[in-house]
């Protein structure tokens, strides 16, 4: 991966001040989420001039922004010998350290039978305000009037009572619990359903498309394909609703896993500060077990196949392959789950690294492959923004859908979602998607990333 501009003349660099534009690039990768390329240009701003403090900067916190404290400590470890009196560098080295001894404890935790935090809480005991005057959820019998009054309440940036907002969350652990990994969805032949991507927080935008499209009902079923929260400050109205709507119909709302419906991702990008500052900690914990629950694909009349991220790093994965990953975790380093989750589809053939440090590259004969094993048609995925909301891959066997227009508030793309109809899949012609770009709608006066962990905005500093 030689870009020409760190060639080396006398065991020199040509451009005496390289480090500084890798330092800078990688700076680029990390607000991307290009953690892996990032890695790389920073351990290059290191190889460049070893002591130029910004390259071990960028480097632990690529390290941080993966869920790798230890890698991380031991650049910050040398961030402070070259920088002894920057507060800063001592503040990172403290972090990570805090966060290497927490993921001890955790892990000591971990090794003994502990129930989860759905068996621990008692909602029974939870009183609501006499001075509430919000929607009132009856547990085990969500409607679409409740759904209704939910969205209208929160629009007004109202929260929900807190014994409501946990019952919702308790009813959707019980119901996950008797899904899989693998969904397999039927749309009967005079019937229609609407797949989108990340809403990620941007909670006034979900409410557009529910007015541009429908809210969900028997008539009208929905598939969100991941990354609901995180970046968007109404992370937490957007998953309340989700999984509302999910509740009253169960059968016509689907929901899948994003590599944001993760701890790591959470503590770094917003949802585990929002849903603490909105309620506390340990409804933060019932979201984390309801997400290890989600599954994380769907097939849609045995012909498309819908994941968040993507394929694989070997050939010939089949849905029984699947259909036997445990879901019921935080992803691994590696493996079949981390590259639904993680993977992007490529130019061309082939495989490389992920940009991102996680996951897979796959090109158009992997995608191919994949399709041909397993009798499939096409694959419906997210993850990846676009300028119009979606974008046609891999010789049209392969669409981008993406459902944050504006993404953060500065990128000016649109939104978009797909409509698949079940005359067509069941005809045995090819899938013919029905795409729909939609552009962002206000929201009240909140930035995104309002309540990301400080340590993110930190890391994107020096």
């Amino acid at each position: 991966d030689d870009d020409g501009l760190d060639s080396l003349d006398g065991g020199k660099p040509k451009n005496p001040n390289i480090q500084i534009y890798y330092a800078n690039r990688s700076f680029c990768h990390i607000k991307m989420e290009n953690f892996g390329s990032a890695l790389v240009d920073a351990s290059k701003a290191i190889d460049a001039k070893e002591d130029f403090p910004k390259g071990w900067y960028r480097r632990g916190s690529a390290h941080m922004a993966l869920g790798r404290p230890k890698e991380a400590m031991r650049d910050f470890m040398q961030l402070c010998k070259l920088a002894p009196q920057d507060k800063d560098a001592r503040d990172k080295l403290k972090q990570c350290q805090k966060q290497v001894n927490a993921d001890k404890f955790a892990k000591a935790i971990g090794c003994e039978k502990t129930k989860p935090p759905s068996q621990t809480v008692d909602v029974a005991k939870m009183d609501v305000d006499s001075s509430y005057a919000g929607p009132v959820y009856d547990s085990g019998a969500c409607t679409a009037d409740f759904c209704r009054a939910l969205m209208e309440h929160q629009r007004k940036e109202l929260v929900i009572a807190k014994k409501f907002a946990y019952q919702i969350v308790l009813d959707m652990i019980e119901m996950l619990k008797g899904s899989s990994t693998l969904v397999d969805i039927e749309v009967p032949a005079n019937g229609e359903v609407t797949v989108c991507g990340d809403v990620h927080g941007q909670f006034y935008d979900l409410l557009n498309i529910f007015n541009m499209n429908g809210v969900p009902s028997e008539d009208n079923p929905y598939l969100f394909n991941g990354d609901f929260v995180d970046r968007g400050s109404f992370s937490v109205e957007v998953i309340l609703t989700l999984f509302a709507w999910k509740l009253a119909y169960p059968r016509h709302l689907h929901l899948a896993r994003g590599n944001h419906e993760t701890r790591n991702m959470n503590k770094l990008y917003g949802f585990e500060g929002e849903v603490t500052k909105k309620y506390d900690e340990e409804l933060y914990q019932l979201f984390c077990e309801a997400f290890c629950l989600l599954p994380l694909c769907h097939v849609i009349n045995n012909q498309v196949f819908v994941v968040h991220g993507g394929l694989f790093s070997k050939d010939d994965v089949s849905l029984d392959a699947i259909r036997k990953v445990n879901r019921d975790c935080e992803p691994p380093d590696e493996g079949l789950m981390t590259e639904m989750l993680w993977s992007d589809p490529q130019p061309g053939r082939g495989r490389m690294p992920s940009k991102r440090g996680v996951g897979v590259a796959f090109g158009q004969d992997v995608t191919e492959n994949f399709l041909k094993v397993n009798n499939l048609k096409m694959v419906i995925r997210s993850h990846e923004m676009k300028e119009e909301g979606f974008e046609i891959e891999h010789g049209g066997k392969l669409v981008t859908v993406f459902s944050a227009p504006n993404y953060c508030d500065q990128m000016g793309n649109k939104g978009a979602f797909i409509r698949l109809d079940g005359k067509t899949m069941t005809s045995g012609r090819p899938v013919e998607p029905k795409y729909t770009s939609f552009s962002h709608v206000p929201h009240p006066n909140v930035r995104p990333m309002q309540y990301a962990n400080p340590m993110l905005g930190q890391l994107m500093g020096m």
